[in-house]
């Protein structure tokens, strides 16, 4: 007898915290948007592509383009309240994946991973496996869960191990960025710290056995180190005292730390910025520094907007003392745009929208990211310069000059080498 296709609130019963259990769709429950429909029609159209003819860029747009619906419709609320609808995308999508040869599929777990989602959406494929009964497919994506889990779950524990020993030598820390995608976890762990960096080297030397990675003239800019820590896959990137891609934050800086809570992930109690200063910290790497969206990114901030507590004028003081409220408004606003694209919504206030400098210009996927576009970012980039001048910020004024000439330069090596890494 085949399995009843229930709906997704049924299924995703069984999935693990973070994923939205008032059904896959999330708590409101309004009008069906009629881009939903026309989703299920191109991913069917995409799966009907599949083969030898698809050259490798539009293979990894439909790779992108199912690996959003996915998250959207499983992490993300949105308006869609046709179960019929759920179930008949669930079906394409997994037929989708089912159907894709071994270096397709390579491929698209690739990008799942790039894009720090490779946990969710082996979870949701697994899960929508069992819904049409499809055995084998359900028992591969176990495996590499658990795999995966476990990885993610040794690195926790050592992260944990990280913490504890610089804040017993008197080095207050923040975890940044890193824990915002669980369960997924970043590509390398990142910490703030206001403590001084010859301390904080000692801790990670004498105590952890750490060794130093070579700085590039970005990391000396921004004050940053990366450590290589015994038993740990993943870097270990400090910034000390400053943020910015130049160092240039102070003030916003060491509210990470004075306006810091706690967070319980995986059994373990990190500390972890306010929900106004991840949105800060993330708005900076996106819109100021490498200029492109992961997918995590959208859903992160989308998850985090709609089940935290986000004060936004407490938002727009820490935006403030960074002279960014305007990027902070676009990233936000770009985060809407895409996540809205696929069905989701994200609610912000108007104050955010009339400040966003990205009004009718979204993403654009390329080169295997959500690409900001160079005439938004340039033009972000001059707002905050202007107004580090207004204010007599001496420090920002002093470095943000050096922004353009370290992207050329960086840029220029990546021609001629291949790598930026020295530079960037």
């Amino acid at each position: 007898m085949e399995p009843e296709l229930r709906t997704v609130a049924q299924w995703s019963l069984g999935l693990p915290e973070g994923v939205n259990r008032s059904g896959m769709l999330g708590g409101a429950q309004t009008k069906a948007r009629s881009s939903h429909r026309s989703n299920v029609a191109n991913l069917r159209f995409a799966h009907h592509s599949q083969g030898t003819n698809v050259d490798a860029a539009l293979r990894q747009e439909q790779h992108m383009d199912v690996l959003s619906r996915f998250m959207v419709l499983a992490y993300c609320e949105t308006g869609i309240d046709a179960a019929s609808e759920e179930v008949e995308f669930l079906e394409a999508a997994l037929n989708y994946v089912a159907s894709l040869e071994p270096s397709h599929l390579a491929e698209f777990l690739d990008l799942a991973d790039v894009h720090h989602v490779l946990v969710r959406t082996l979870t949701v494929l697994e899960a929508a496996a069992g819904v049409a009964g499809n055995d084998r497919m359900g028992e591969w994506c176990a495996e590499r869960l658990a795999d995966e889990r476990a990885h993610i779950q040794h690195s926790l524990g050592r992260l944990h191990a990280i913490c504890e020993a610089l804040e017993s030598r008197g080095c207050p820390v923040s975890v940044i960025k890193s824990l915002d995608h669980w369960p997924d976890l970043g590509s390398d762990l990142d910490l703030y710290t206001t403590a001084p960096q010859g301390r904080v080297e000692q801790v990670m030397r004498e105590q952890l056995k750490a060794h130093p990675i070579e700085r590039s003239w970005g990391d000396r800019l921004a004050n940053k180190w990366n450590f290589r820590v015994p038993g740990l896959c993943e870097l270990v990137e400090i910034h000390v005292q400053f943020l910015g891609q130049t160092g240039e934050h102070s003030d916003m800086a060491r509210r990470v730390v004075d306006r810091r809570v706690k967070k319980e992930v995986g059994g373990l109690v990190f500390r972890v910025p306010a929900p106004e200063e991840r949105i800060v910290i993330s708005a900076l790497q996106r819109v100021y520094r490498h200029f492109y969206f992961r997918l995590c990114d959208m859903i992160d901030f989308a998850v985090l907007l709609e089940r935290e507590n986000v004060a936004f004028p407490e938002l727009r003081r820490s935006a403030d003392l960074a002279g960014i409220w305007p990027g902070v408004a676009t990233f936000l606003a770009l985060i809407q745009s895409y996540v809205e694209s696929y069905g989701g919504e994200v609610s912000l206030p108007r104050e955010v929208l009339d400040s966003a400098r990205s009004r009718g210009v979204g993403v654009q996927f390329a080169g295997g990211f959500l690409r900001v576009s160079k005439l938004t970012a340039a033009h972000l980039y001059g707002l905050q310069l202007l107004r580090a001048g207004r204010h007599g910020d001496l420090r920002a004024m002093a470095r943000l000059p050096l922004l353009p000439p370290l992207a050329v330069s960086a840029v220029v090596a990546h021609g001629i080498t291949g790598n930026d890494k020295g530079i960037w």
